[in-house]
């Protein structure tokens, strides 16, 4: 395979992501034909009203899930790729450094205090989350600074996951107190897409052309650091500024991640790997192949989420912890065996 993707596998990719993403729209309590999910899209995008039940499940619920789940799968799988070839540890992700988790904790304290927007009340969790993820970032960096002024990558992994442990902590006190208001903070700590809207995918598809296009990049300079920060410093790589944008703008991603659809663990652990048995190591072939193979991980979850247990609805959370832990145990096992 080339190091670069030719057009017939970008077209042959993109062409899985459609296909799994019509089907998603097809599956559910109400199955609807392709053919009638097809027309229905086109007539929204035409501007004419959904006249028909199936169409106004279509467009009004089973559409902008789907794409929110989309755009979260490639944005989360994506964010684990740069982490993992930052770090140089296979068990990093985008939750490494404990961002999710303080994106997590800023959610969580915007539906206990309904903290809104006036002209846009949306945005008020997804905007908490997101202040929140830059504080952890800065709180962890912060204290790894302290603690070596290198910023090595051991040090800022130990940091991350002691702080994770903590912000577990007050999340577990938020909801001893959270009343009323316990169901909902609890069912979205386990991830959901069930109240997705265009305005989230709109907000999702620009957070991951800007930090995503950016991430992408940096691909050369996340193969350098494959060969460790002193020998990727040798080669030119500017090693402090790389690792502070790369934790930055997945910082970013993570936290808007978060705060649409709640946790969702094993994404951005599982998906890279999975792909890199595909394309290999090469970031340069493996981060674009992460946007596709994310998204279609994560719409297949939601999918299970919504259709397994029909009328009742898992946590997508739940589903890809399941998946993943299971795909990962397979992949360590194979991995170990080959070795051996």
């Amino acid at each position: 395979m080339n190091k670069k993707w030719n057009l017939p596998i970008l077209l042959l990719l993109t062409a899985l992501v459609l296909l799994t993403a019509v089907l998603c729209v097809c599956l559910g309590s109400v199955s609807i034909p392709p053919l009638e999910v097809l027309r229905t899209v086109a007539d929204g995008i035409r501007g004419k009203p959904a006249t028909t039940p199936a169409a106004a499940i279509t467009l009004r619920i089973r559409l902008p899930r789907v794409l929110c789940a989309l755009l979260s799968g490639a944005s989360l799988s994506l964010c684990g790729c740069a982490m993992q070839g930052l770090l140089r540890n296979p068990l990093a992700d985008g939750s490494t450094m404990g961002v999710a988790s303080g994106a997590s904790l800023g959610a969580a304290v915007a539906i206990l205090t309904g903290f809104s927007l006036p002209v846009l009340k949306v945005a008020g969790t997804m905007l908490s989350a997101i202040a929140f993820s830059f504080l952890s970032l800065l709180m962890i960096l912060s204290l790894a600074w302290s603690m070596d002024n290198s910023l090595s990558t051991h040090t800022i992994i130990l940091i991350g996951i002691i702080f994770s442990m903590f912000i577990s902590s007050v999340m577990n006190l938020l909801v001893t107190f959270s009343g009323e208001k316990l169901r909902s903070i609890t069912f979205w700590t386990m991830g959901s897409f069930s109240g997705s809207s265009y305005l989230y995918a709109l907000i999702l598809l620009g957070t991951l052309a800007v930090c995503g296009g950016l991430l992408l990049s940096l691909s050369g300079e996340l193969n350098a650091f494959s060969l460790g920060e002193r020998n990727a410093s040798h080669l030119g790589v500017e090693v402090r500024r790389v690792r502070m944008a790369v934790l930055v703008l997945v910082s970013v991603l993570t936290g808007v991640c978060v705060s649409v659809g709640g946790s969702i663990a094993f994404v951005g652990l599982v998906v890279p790997h999975i792909t890199r048995m595909i394309t290999g190591p090469n970031h340069a072939r493996l981060m674009p192949a992460c946007l596709f193979t994310g998204a279609v991980f994560l719409m297949l979850c939601d999918l299970c989420a919504r259709t397994l247990l029909s009328p009742v609805e898992l946590p997508v959370g739940v589903v890809t912890s399941l998946i993943g832990a299971v795909v990962f145990v397979v992949i360590f096992y194979r991995t170990r065996r080959r070795r051996t």
